[in-house]
């Protein structure tokens, strides 16, 4: 059966179709029509009429990949698209505003020069107009001139702003980054060792990592939003790419809304697929907005596949968000995940140490060590307390000390500061001295277990109402006899052992911020 340029075409659409979304090919390719099929030297050429040049801007940057596949499974490795453009253009002779045309080929394969176009016809006045090469034209019109191969100078052509917000171009766009989020800001903790690391190695080489899309998850007020957006700032800093963009999922969601309430759904996502870093924050929130959803779906492949980086936060693993689209969820684990834990103690200090730095106060080490070992939540709680603490001293004009901390800050460590009692005694000490906290109830008499016991069996015979005969039992089952010696050898080395003595009061220190 003989090929015509419409038996092709449609064969090219069948697979087309079945490739991209309903809404996408309606928009993009139904319009489109077949114009000739001829062959051009070892070649075929297929040419299909684009109502405009905005047609061809957007499908040799989004389906270029696709036409070319497609073009070669219909009519083989010898298969060529070209497209026949219609432009708007009112001649002075002319009364109606009929289109002439042009005529490109489509983009060529690295390897392969591009085709050799006909010479363009002369200028309007100069000569008698021919015809058009993508046909006759209407008579009393001139043709656009013809364009030169693809990758060959040509003259621009204006098209109308295609960004969701008017006026703005790709080197305006506002990052909507915090300047104060920045890598040197972030403490960093065996809680988030990962996810700094691999967010400094992205700001450095962005799009070019296997690291993409790279999500960081964790709960509230760990670092997330500091992250991610010390990453924005980093590239921007450092001209790693043209555009940065950094944008809540409620802001999205609302562009989105706007946009399609408006009329202008297209330019909404041709303003988001030309981003070059896209940071989007707490994408949970997409779950249960399906067109959203399916919006961002079509964004973040196309950003994908042109190799711009994607950074997403989310407040839990992508596979526990509710109301995602599986194909959405799959494409969020396709680069890196990696998630933040509540800080440390030692983290918790460095971070109070830098708040009180940046705030120009110094505070006393014990303190910082009280508010660290009882508030461990997050960060944001953290840095609460400090400035809670720093705001009662300078408004009542007294000096910030610890008896003031547990008064100012009694409702927020309520909850993690515990009654005393021999079991928290023993995880206190056992942390001290770096142990296990089974091996002081154990019967070993290695010295440094014993060294423990015996401090363990002294802070609960000094602190805790409980019997000597009481105190043994939690130590194994202990007589009361060892929990009298355990507490004279350990007075016997107060009075005589000055470093000894320094540790008992580093110990009790530790356990005065951590009870009631």
């Amino acid at each position: 059966m003989e090929q015509t340029p419409e038996s092709v075409w449609k064969a090219c659409l069948e697979i087309i179709r079945d490739n991209i979304t309903r809404q996408s090919f309606k928009t993009w390719f139904e319009p489109l029509k077949a114009v000739s099929l001829e062959p051009e030297g070892d070649l075929v050429k297929l040419t299909v009429q684009l109502p405009s040049r905005f047609y061809y801007e957007w499908l040799e940057e989004h389906y270029f990949a696709l036409l070319r596949k497609t073009i070669t499974k219909v009519l083989g490795p010898e298969g060529r698209l070209y497209y026949n453009i219609v432009i708007e253009k009112k001649d002075d002779a002319a009364s109606d505003d009929e289109g002439a045309s042009m005529h490109l080929p489509a983009r060529q394969p690295a390897n392969e020069p591009p085709p050799v176009m006909p010479q363009a016809p002369a200028p309007p006045g100069n000569t008698p107009a021919g015809p058009s090469p993508g046909g006759p034209h209407p008579p009393g019109r001139q043709p656009s001139p013809v364009a030169t191969p693809f990758g060959a100078p040509q003259q621009p052509l204006p098209i109308a702003n295609p960004f969701v917000i008017p006026g703005i171009q790709k080197a305006q766009i506002d990052s909507q980054l915090n300047a104060s989020y920045t890598f040197e800001r972030f403490i960093e903790g065996d809680c988030n060792r990962l996810a700094r690391s691999a967010s400094l190695a992205i700001a450095q080489q962005p799009g070019t990592t296997s690291f993409n899309p790279f999500l960081i998850y964790g709960g509230v007020g760990l670092g997330k939003t500091h992250l991610i957006q010390a990453i924005g700032n980093y590239v921007q800093q450092n001209r790693k790419v043209e555009s940065v963009l950094y944008v809540s999922s409620e802001r999205f969601t609302n562009e989105f809304v706007q946009a399609i309430q408006h009329n202008r759904a297209s330019q909404f996502s041709l303003f988001y697929r030309q981003i070059d870093l896209l940071v989007i924050d707490d994408v949970q929130f997409f779950g249960g907005k399906e067109k959203t959803q399916e919006e961002f779906f079509h964004i973040f492949n196309a950003l994908h596949q042109s190799s711009k980086q994607i950074v997403l936060s989310a407040d839990r693993p992508p596979r526990e968000i509710q109301g995602i689209e599986e194909r959405l969820l799959s494409r969020f684990q396709w680069g890196l995940t990696a998630d933040l834990q509540p800080p440390e103690l030692e983290t918790r200090i460095a971070i109070l140490r830098r708040k009180a730095d940046d705030d120009g106060i110094q505070f006393p080490p014990d303190v910082i060590e009280f508010i660290a070992h009882n508030i461990k939540s997050n960060i944001r709680e953290l840095e609460g307390a400090l400035i809670r603490l720093l705001a009662h001293a300078t408004l009542h004009k007294r000096e910030v000390d610890l008896v003031l901390a547990k008064e100012v800050l009694r409702d927020m460590v309520k909850d993690t500061r515990v009654n005393l009692t021999i079991e928290e005694i023993q995880r206190i000490v056992c942390e001290y001295f770096d142990m296990p906290e089974d091996l002081v109830r154990a019967k070993t008499r290695k010295r440094e277990v014993v060294q423990a016991r015996q401090v363990a069996m002294y802070f609960a015979k000094q602190l805790t109402q409980h019997s000597l005969k009481t105190i043994g039992l939690h130590f194994g089952g202990r007589d009361h006899s060892t929990v009298i010696h355990a507490n004279q050898s350990v007075e016997n080395q107060i009075e005589t052992n000055q470093k000894f003595r320094e540790m008992i009061d580093e110990i009790r220190h530790k356990i005065d911020l951590r009870s009631r």
